[in-house]
């Protein structure tokens, strides 16, 4: 039976980040896909990568919706929420 690259408490980890400010960690080893750049100097077992991720990753919502949301009401740079009359 093979286990994944990604479940492998041996493996060397590297984090990724997309044009939407999404994180990845992804093997050492493997090709970084397409539209994904390498944080550079974030390299390391599963757990020391992971919390890379957690630190600066804390907002789920991709860059594009918080940029919108942010057009929605430039003063907040939050969507108005709509309210029941």
């Amino acid at each position: 039976m093979s286990t994944s690259c990604f479940d492998r408490e041996d493996e060397t980890f590297i984090v990724l980040v997309n044009r939407e400010d999404q994180y990845s960690i992804w093997p050492h080893w493997k090709a970084v896909p397409k539209g994904w750049t390498a944080v550079e100097g974030v390299k390391g077992d599963k757990k020391t990568v992971l919390a890379h991720v957690e630190q600066n990753w804390t907002d789920m919502r991709p860059r594009s919706l918080r940029e919108w949301m942010a057009q929605q009401n430039p003063a907040t740079g939050t969507a108005a929420q709509a309210t029941a009359g």
